[in-house]
C-alpha cells in the first residue's frame, strides 16, 4: 500500500525582516537582522513531511532564476521530489515576512509569481500521482481550482486529504466535502465559519460548522494552545510540546501540516497523527526561519518519547 504523500501548493523565496515593530507608512525604521531563505506553504509543507520522514512529492510551478533554483536546492536536500514546471516567462514567487523581534510574531505579504499560474491543467497532468497517494495536501496560495482538482483526484484514489485553509478565504462547501481533515488557523477558522475563535468553546462551535458543512474533521490549531482535534464525536484538544523558548512562529502551520501529513501516511491514527503534528510544530518555533526550521523524524521522536 502506498506511502506517497503528494503535496500541491506553492514556493516563494522569504525575505524576512525583524525589527521591535512594522513601520507605519511614510516611515522608515531600522531593522536588526535580515534573512533570505525558502518558503511557501506548499513548499514548507513539503519539507516538514519529508523531514518527518514521509516521501513526498511536491507540485508546484517556479520561474527559471536564482530563486527558483533555490527552490530546487532546498527540496534535494529535503529529500522531496519535485513534480515541478517551469515557467521561464513569469518568476519565483517572493514573500515580505515581518517578525517581531520581543515576541516571535510575524505578517507576511505574498507574491506568489508563476505559481499563481498553477492550474488544473497542471494537476491533471499529475493525475496518476495523486490518485496514487496515500495522504494529499494542498493550502489556498495556488488558485483554488487547482486546489479542488487535486482534491477530487485524490478522493477517485482512495487517498486521505487534508485542505490547509490559508491564507484566509472563502471556501465553497464543495471544496470541504472533499476534505477529510481541514486544518484551519483561529483567523482562518473565523474567516470560514464566521466564528470569531477566542476560546476552546468558540473552536469547537467553528469546528462543527466546518464538519456540518462536509469535512470529515476540523483540526483547528490554536498557537501556543495546540490544536483541537474535532471529528463530530471526538473533540481533543492536543497541547503545544514544549521544545524550548520559542525563536520565530513564521512557519509553525507549515509545521504542523507536514507533520500530520508523514504521521497519517505511515497509518497513524488522526488524534496520534495531530500529536506528531503538535511535536514538530513545538520543534520548529525553537528555530529561526521556515524551512530550514523543520525538524528530522528522528528528532521529533525523541520529543515525544519525553
Amino acid at each position: 500500500m502506498s506511502e506517497d504523500i503528494v503535496i500541491l501548493g506553492v514556493f516563494v523565496a522569504d525575505t524576512a525582516y525583524r525589527a521591535a515593530r512594522q513601520p507605519r507608512m511614510g516611515e522608515t525604521l531600522m531593522g536588526t537582522s535580515f534573512a533570505l531563505g525558502p518558503g511557501g506553504k506548499g513548499s514548507n509543507q513539503a519539507v516538514a513531511a519529508a523531514r518527518a520522514g514521509g516521501s513526498v512529492h511536491f507540485i508546484t510551478r517556479i520561474g527559471d532564476d536564482p530563486f527558483g533554483k533555490m527552490a530546487q536546492d532546498t527540496w534535494a536536500k529535503a529529500g522531496v521530489t519535485p513534480e515541478i514546471t517551469i515557467d521561464a516567462d513569469s518568476y519565483t514567487g517572493a514573500a515580505y515576512i515581518f517578525v517581531e523581534e520581543s515576541t516571535g510574531n510575524n505578517a507576511i505579504i505574498v507574491a506568489p509569481g508563476a505559481a499563481e499560474g498553477i492550474s488544473a491543467v497542471d494537476v491533471d497532468a499529475r493525475g496518476d500521482l495523486i490518485r496514487a497517494a496515500a495522504v494529499f495536501v494542498t493550502q489556498l496560495e495556488q488558485p483554488m481550482s487547482a486546489a479542488m482538482r487535486g482534491l477530487k483526484l485524490a478522493r477517485e484514489g482512495g487517498a486521505k486529504t487534508i485542505l490547509n485553509p490559508a491564507p484566509a478565504a472563502d471556501v465553497p462547501d464543495t471544496m470541504l466535502a472533499l476534505c477529510d481533515f481541514v486544518t484551519p488557523n483561529e483567523t482562518e477558522a473565523d474567516g470560514i465559519t464566521g466564528i470569531a475563535v477566542t476560546n476552546m468553546s468558540s473552536a469547537r462551535q467553528a469546528a462543527d460548522i466546518l464538519i456540518r458543512r462536509g469535512a470529515g474533521a476540523a483540526i483547528i490549531t490554536l498557537g501556543d494552545q495546540g490544536a483541537l482535534y474535532h471529528d463530530g464525536q471526538v473533540s481533543e484538544l492536543v497541547p503545544v510540546f514544549n521544545a524550548g523558548a520559542v525563536v520565530e512562529t513564521t512557519g509553525a502551520g507549515d509545521a504542523f501540516n507536514g507533520g500530520f501529513a508523514a504521521a497519517l501516511a505511515r497509518g497513524m491514527a488522526p488524534l496520534e497523527a495531530v500529536r506528531f503534528g503538535c511535536a514538530t510544530a513545538g520543534i520548529s518555533v525553537t528555530r529561526p526561519g521556515t524551512a530550514p526550521s523543520m525538524p528530522t523524524l528522528d528528532e521529533i521522536e525523541a520529543l515525544l518519547a519525553t
